[in-house]
């Protein structure tokens, strides 16, 4: 099992760019592959992008593709979401979710049923 603790998050104005960052503890964050969400009012949370354990692989939701990126500090234990050119529909709560190196190699990444331990989210508020 593996802590985590999302911090970054603010007010930011449209066009500019954030960094969240995913803190581990409790377990060694390397061998994780590590998911990011978001949960906007009245919404569904959704998938916003994951990176492997190794951090050699990543994948985007379309919505934010080309926007945000997902890199990690397996030294540091720490996973983060670059956010770009940020829009008021990116404003959600972010969370960041690992998946237990134990599980099957092939899933659907933006299924929260795929990730075991969850952080407690970081408002990210995207307005002028």
């Amino acid at each position: 099992q593996v802590q985590l603790v999302e911090s970054g998050g603010g007010l930011v104005q449209p066009g500019g760019s954030l960094r969240l960052s995913c803190a581990a503890s409790g377990s060694i964050l390397r061998y994780y592959a590590i998911g990011w969400f978001r949960q906007a009012p009245g919404k569904e949370r959704e998938g916003v992008g994951r990176i492997s354990s190794s951090g050699g692989s990543t994948v985007y939701a379309d919505s934010v593709k080309g926007r945000f990126t997902i890199s990690r500090d397996n030294a540091k234990n720490t996973v983060y979401l670059q956010m770009t050119s940020l829009k008021p529909e990116d404003t959600a709560v972010y969370y960041c979710a690992a998946r237990s190196p134990a599980s099957a190699i092939v899933y659907n990444w933006k299924s929260e049923r795929e990730y075991q331990d969850w952080g407690q989210g970081t408002q990210v508020t995207v307005s002028s």
